[in-house]
């Protein structure tokens, strides 16, 4: 059974920093590309950024681009995002997703495992 179960999230104030973390069970994990989703109150969930299987390219999101950082480590079975420069917009709940089928998407419907998500709030 596939499991993805993020930690990290919480209550920060603007300017500070969090990291995420999503630790993946049941498959393997050096095969998938994994990306972070998030999903604010009464939006839908967007793509924030992605990393290939092996760690060599990621890709962000404009709204992130400079302030986030996604990274893994396959012998930990771990993807990680790094949060730096918080805004109140970035308030959602963040998602991990798991893609074997290619090298890493921007599109929801390409990622076959998702995690529970892990709530960030930042205050202003």
């Amino acid at each position: 059974q596939v499991q993805l179960v993020e930690s990290g999230g919480g209550l920060v104030q603007a300017g500070g920093s969090l990291r995420l973390s999503c630790a993946a069970s049941g498959l393997t994990f050096s095969v998938y590309a994994m990306a972070w989703f998030r999903q604010a109150p009464g939006k839908e969930r967007e793509f924030v950024a992605v990393i290939d299987r092996i760690g060599g390219y990621t890709y962000y999101a404009d709204s992130v681009k400079g302030r986030f950082t996604i990274s893994r480590d396959n012998a930990k079975n771990t993807v990680y995002l790094q949060m730096n420069s918080l805004k109140p917009e970035d308030t959602a709940v963040y998602y991990c997703a798991a893609d074997r089928t290619g090298p890493g998407s921007t599109r929801r419907d390409e990622y076959e495992h998702w995690g529970q998500g892990t709530q960030v709030t930042v205050s202003s």
